[in-house]
């Protein structure tokens, strides 16, 4: 099988810009590529201020109050779900990587120490307010950090932030896939959070393992793609290897995508009453979200359709790269779903 040299629509505007030699892109080749970096860098800004207009967009004519903080709670918890989706991707990596023939050896720069940082923070900050109860402070003053060992949410954010710290230990240690084992703490302590067993909601373990499953498996999925598509940046001259990647990465994220798909649904009927979908603030982002999930859904089965047809991963890389884009603003519009106001419990729920 022969395949072709990857073309400029498939590489990266820092690609195009920066090529010297008689191979390098010609004006038009340099204005395309630095549109489509200029496309990139607006999702990515669109991505950043959904925290800051979403949280008013969907309360709009809801009836419902916003909590005390919400842009500042949902621009948090973005950063902290961005930098878990990052360290699941670069500890992800290393098993994708064992698992293709003749792999060669260039691998994407680590960003798991930046990662591990930003995601500390911005637990650090959660941490703060939910010391102060769920209240932003207003000054130093207002900071009462002995208080998070009094409440559970309280000891659930001082174990995110250790399980960031002893994430990004470990994924500069020898063994980096071991930063899987505090970022499974992560993702557990952020599903206890999000059901607490002093509630209305009827049996909170349940909803808590769902939710488990739903975030481990979004962090996956988006990481993994980021990390892929870094790496067949680097293997441009070995396409055998970057198809056989990429073709990898597209059977893992199909159960991956299976298991998001089957858990929020679950989540969703225990929940949301399917009446109020579109008269709550939470119904509304959990719409946004379905629609980008579906989109996503379409760009990965254009990208899988195109590397099945010819096994060129270049051709498939367009559509991916969109794909990992639409991930970053499904990550933002979750984590305003954690900060808008939680959805009326009914009596009776469709099941238990």
């Amino acid at each position: 099988m022969t395949v072709s040299r990857p073309s400029v629509a498939a590489s990266s505007a820092e690609d195009a810009v920066g090529s010297v030699g008689p191979d390098a892109p010609s004006d038009a080749e340099r204005r395309s590529a630095l549109r489509r970096g200029g496309a990139v860098l607006v999702l990515l800004l669109v991505a950043a201020l959904v925290p800051l207009l979403g949280p008013q967009l969907a309360l709009h004519e809801s009836g419902e109050a916003a909590a005390p903080g919400v842009d500042l709670v949902a621009s948090l918890r973005t950063v902290m779900f961005g930098a878990l989706c990052v360290l699941a991707g670069q500890a992800a990596g290393g098993w994708l990587t064992r698992r293709v023939p003749d792999a060669p050896d260039p691998r994407p720069a680590n960003w798991s120490v930046a990662a591990a940082f930003l995601g500390a923070v911005a637990a650090v900050g959660l941490a703060l307010i939910v010391a102060n109860g769920n209240i932003p402070p207003d000054s130093l003053a207002e900071l009462r950090p002995g208080r998070l060992w009094q409440t559970t949410d309280g000891r659930l954010a001082l174990v995110e932030v250790n399980a960031f710290i002893a994430a990004g230990f470990c994924a500069q240690s020898r063994r980096p896939g071991s930063a899987a084992l505090p970022l499974l703490v992560v993702a557990g302590a952020e599903a206890l959070r999000a059901h607490p067993t002093i509630g209305p909601e009827e049996d909170p373990l349940v909803g808590s393992a769902l939710t488990f499953v739903h975030l481990t498996s979004a962090a996956l999925w988006a990481g993994g793609l980021l990390w892929v598509l870094r790496t067949l940046r680097l293997w441009r001259a070995w396409p055998r290897p970057a198809a056989g990647l990429l073709g990898l990465y597209a059977r893992v994220a199909a159960v991956l995508f299976a298991a998001i798909t089957a858990s929020g649904i679950c989540s969703t009927l225990r929940k949301l009453p399917l009446d109020s979908v579109f008269t709550t603030a939470y119904g509304r982002v959990l719409f946004a979200k379905l629609l980008l999930v579906v989109a996503i859904a379409a760009l990965a089965v254009v990208a899988r359709g195109r590397l099945k047809r010819g096994g060129d991963p270049w051709s498939a890389m367009v559509p991916a790269r969109a794909e990992v884009v639409a991930l970053g603003l499904v990550v933002a519009v979750s984590a305003l779903l954690t900060a808008v106001p939680a959805p009326i419990w009914w009596d009776e729920p469709l099941w238990g």
